[in-house]
């Protein structure tokens, strides 16, 4: 009697060991599904914001399109997780895709997210159908300094400190400042700030700083994918410097908003709609 109850007690965790650690694998983000079809997108958000940022989008292409919406772990009020990095991030994205076996997704990305979709386009060339940037480059400081090279151990505890060390008022008005840099339209500011102020201070200093320290240049040329870069009307001042950017992305489909900021879907969204439906329905 007590070997059958042993048995079936041992039987019974078993299954509720594989249906809790088997089916609730742990990602570094959050996942929203909608939409219907044969072909998924999975949207990728810019540094600190929510998969909000995509809700518009998303309306546009959910009656043709399986909707995959991220939110990255710590950023916009979702749970931090230790070891938050890029790399880290990139590795995650993928392991969700091929987990859920999603055939050959289109990726789109704002900003980190557009980072982070050209590093999977690289890394992966056969696992992507296409890609979006919107408003990201290979490498941030190369615009500065185009000698840049990345640091193998790049220490981000000072920037840690620094922003954890502040209060939420001084946190607050930092990114009410800030924010007009990125985004012209003036109804979206505050939904923005809001997604910043909810963040992790901790995540939101350490993938700022390992973000920063990310050299995307000379991996792009593996990408084999059909891609489209937006990028936002101010570049179209310094093409030259874009350009050499992209330059080892030999197909690079470069394409300059015609007004705003970085929030190129709120600040430029008739050209951007247009841009998207046009790439998205070219075999």
């Amino acid at each position: 009697m007590n070997k059958y109850k042993i048995t079936i007690i041992t039987l019974l965790f078993t299954v509720l060991s594989l249906n809790v650690f088997g089916q609730n694998k742990t990602y570094f983000f959050e996942i929203q599904k909608n939409g219907q079809g044969k072909q998924a997108i999975i949207f990728i958000p810019g540094f600190a914001s929510s998969g909000e940022v995509w809700n518009e989008t998303k309306t546009e292409f959910e009656k043709e399109y399986i909707c995959y919406t991220l939110t990255m772990a710590g950023f916009a009020g979702v749970e931090p997780q230790n070891n938050s990095t890029f790399k880290n991030w990139e590795n995650s994205i993928v392991d969700f895709i091929k987990d859920n076996k999603i055939i050959s997704p289109i990726l789109i990305g704002h900003s980190m997210g557009g980072g982070l979709a050209l590093a999977i386009a690289s890394d992966y060339p056969d696992l992507i159908s296409k890609i979006i940037v919107v408003d990201a480059l290979p490498c941030l400081q190369a615009l500065s300094n185009p000698s840049f090279k990345s640091k193998e151990k790049n220490d981000c505890s000072a920037a840690a400190n620094q922003i954890t060390a502040m209060t939420d008022e001084q946190f607050y008005n930092m990114q009410k400042l800030s924010i007009p840099r990125l985004l012209v339209d003036s109804t979206m500011q505050e939904k923005v700030v809001s997604w910043s102020v909810k963040s992790d201070r901790k995540t939101f200093a350490e993938m700022y700083c390992d973000f920063w320290n990310t050299d995307l240049r000379e991996k792009i040329k593996n990408i084999k994918c059909p891609n489209l870069i937006l990028l936002e009307s101010y570049f179209v001042n310094i093409k030259p410097s874009i350009e050499e950017q992209y330059k080892n992305l030999k197909t690079a489909n470069l394409q300059y908003a015609n007004k705003g900021l970085h929030f190129i879907m709120y600040d430029d969204s008739e050209w951007y709609y247009a841009q998207l439906k046009k790439f998205l329905t070219t075999k």
